[in-house]
């Protein structure tokens, strides 16, 4: 599956779920903290979609975001295994992978993704979006920038944030960051 039709699928999803809750574009951008521009973007198919802001509709919405991401369903209730390799994948970018590793769960009360971050040379962009998040580096090193804080997180380290703050990270050493993170 190509990145651009993920994302256009993604984009018909965001659009499905607010034609059933008959929300206008207005109404929903309104409730999920984005405007109007923004959200008519996303929802066109056309445009990058933040994981950020996926995060945020799921939250507010009480839906999962791996529906949001995938279209599927998640059908566990006592337990959901997730097998080395085999979460499911979802590329939003080129330079990030995210595999969400409790997709399958109904309910689940955070989202867990591993993360793979290629190195790069751009600038950290910064994100925030509702509740708190833990990142936990499983392979290589990162810098961190949190609410106008830098950090370096090496393997083994770790770190619980408020994801209201602003906050972004990128790879460093050349190589690349495979991180796990949980948001709540």
């Amino acid at each position: 599956m190509t990145m651009n039709y993920q994302i256009e699928q993604i984009a018909e999803r965001l659009r499905g779920l607010r034609e059933a809750l008959e929300l206008s574009v207005n109404e929903f951008a309104q409730k999920c903290n984005v405007s109007a521009e923004d959200y008519e973007k996303w929802e066109s198919g056309n445009s990058d979609i933040p994981m950020n802001f996926l995060f945020t509709v799921a939250q507010t919405f009480g839906i999962d975001t791996v529906e949001l991401l995938t279209g599927d369903s998640a059908r566990a209730q006592a337990f959901f295994v997730t097998r080395k390799g085999k979460g499911v994948n979802v590329e939003r970018r080129k330079a990030y992978k995210y595999q969400a590793l409790g997709s399958g769960f109904v309910g689940n009360r955070a989202e867990i993704f591993e993360v793979t971050v290629e190195p790069n040379n751009n600038p950290i962009t910064l994100n925030t979006h509702q509740g708190q998040e833990f990142n936990l580096v499983l392979q290589g090193s990162m810098q961190m920038h949190i609410a106008g804080n830098e950090l370096v997180l090496n393997e083994g380290d770790s770190i619980y944030f408020d994801a209201n703050k602003p906050h972004g990270m990128k790879a460093l050493g050349g190589e690349k960051v495979v991180f796990l993170a949980m948001i709540v």
